[in-house]
Parts: C-alpha cells; structure tokens; sequence
C-alpha cells in the first residue's frame, strides 16, 4: 500500500434480540448504521493519528431496540441529542479518510452501501478503496473465527479500552492489533 495513512473503521447499526441469527431478515429489520468509529493510521510511523466518531440518527427504525442500547450503549436521549443524517456522517467519514484507502474487520463497506441504497441518495462520492481486515489477521497468523473488532487487540496482547461495541473503541482495538502485527514485519499489500 503506497498511502502514507489507512482508515480503520467500524460501525455500529440497529439491531435486535436475534437479529444477527435471522441474518437481519425479519420484518422491518435494516443494518442502519448508527455510530461510525475511525482512527487514522500512519504506516510509516505505525502511529494513530487522528479519530473520527459520530452518531447517525436511523430513518427507518428510529428507535433503538433496548437490545441495542445494552449492546452499545448508546441510548436513544443520546442519539437524539447528538446524531446525524446518515448522510452527513457519511461524507465527514469521508473527509476523514482523506482520500486514502479505509479498512474494517468484515465487510462493513457493504453496511454503508446497503444504507446508501436504503436511503436512495444519490450523487455520493465514491467509496474509497476497501482493505477487509479479517482475511489480513488470517493470513497473518491470527483466526478471525469467532472474534469481534473489540476482540483483536487483546488477542494480541493489547489490552481493550472503553466500551465493547463502541465503534471508536473497536476500531481502536483493530488498529491497536494491525500495529502489533505490522511492527513484527507484516506488510499491507
């Protein structure tokens, strides 16, 4: 990767008590995202940066389930009082990303194109290039088999910080991990 920085992120959208076993396909059940959490990550100084966190208000399903809210912690008042339109936030975490390519633990990309679709917006900027992080730890040694984004940097020895489901945390759990691995040698190709 030729980019002096990538962009790890993570999301965080609506969700409810099986929701993840039903594959979100139970009715009226959307991935709408709800909070984008990034750091920028410098790869010659193999140092974070710079981060990114904000809150979107869904449309469709307004109100967060209370699974939700126990997941994340992030509660309605506090969605009311600071989120965003989805499609505000998603051109902030553009202009954070600077350009450069953006990374996730899964295909989270997808998350913001399904919103982008469910929406009907038109005339985004492109999304940048995407780097999916899982299939990166796997063929660096570490199965992403079972884990979540808050998982990877305690698997390798860094401690978690914040709230578990906490985009911003996770993706500084993620990075905290690519940065283990990057200082032994690792490349991102």
């Amino acid at each position: 990767m030729t980019a002096p920085h990538l962009t790890i992120f993570d999301l965080e959208f609506t969700a409810w008590e099986g929701s993840l076993a039903r594959q979100w396909l139970g009715p009226g059940e959307f991935k709408e995202v709800v909070q984008i959490g990034a750091v920028r990550l410098n790869l010659q100084s193999l140092r974070m940066e710079d981060s990114f966190d904000c809150l979107v208000r869904p449309r469709v399903n307004a109100v967060l389930s209370d699974y939700f809210e126990s997941l994340t912690g992030i509660t309605n008042g506090r969605l009311a009082a600071g989120g965003v339109d989805f499609e505000e936030a998603y051109r902030r975490f553009l202009d954070f990303a600077q350009g450069g390519a953006i990374a996730a633990f899964g295909h989270d990309e997808w998350v913001l194109e399904e919103n982008i679709r469910l929406y009907g917006l038109k005339g985004l900027p492109p999304m940048p290039d995407f780097l999916e992080l899982r299939q990166w730890f796997f063929e660096r040694g570490v199965d992403p088999k079972g884990l979540h984004s808050c998982d990877i940097g305690p698997k390798l020895g860094v401690p978690f910080e914040g709230q578990k489901h906490d985009a911003l945390c996770d993706a500084r759990s993620i990075a905290a991990g690519m940065m283990v691995l990057l200082k032994r040698g690792a490349g991102i190709e």
